[in-house]
């Protein structure tokens, strides 16, 4: 199962060279003339309920599996000794590179990726 893909959503006239200066993010159209709020379809696409993927699929990386955020070695040798599968590990923020390197080889030998380990 693979999730949906769909169109660009951005602002309206997105690419005019007159418009180099609005960034490309979408933002609800809530003029009482706007082309786009009223759906017309030479506007582009608009985010909607029918683009949503499964609840299955949500939070499911490219590679197929999730992410489990670990903010100690302790939270990651649990997971290591549960035996947890499907999950990449991504290291909390706060974490110093001291422990990131530590927490990266732990996961190494038990197989494990880390999204944003540190390698000395």
């Amino acid at each position: 199962m693979h999730k949906k893909s769909h169109p660009k959503f951005n602002v309206p006239n997105f690419g005019a060279k007159s418009r180099s200066r609005v960034p490309e993010r979408w933002r609800k159209q809530r003029g009482i003339d706007n082309k786009k709020r009223i759906k017309k379809d030479f506007m582009g696409a608009e985010p909607t309920i029918g683009y949503g993927n499964p609840s299955v699929l949500k939070g499911v990386r490219a590679n197929g599996r999730r992410i489990m955020l670990v903010r100690n070695t302790g939270e990651l040798n649990e997971m290591v000794s549960r035996g947890v599968s499907g999950y990449d590990v991504t290291i909390a923020h706060g974490v110093s590179i001291r422990k990131r390197i530590e927490m990266t080889e732990i996961a190494k030998k038990a197989g494990i990726k880390v999204t944003n380990g540190a390698y000395k």
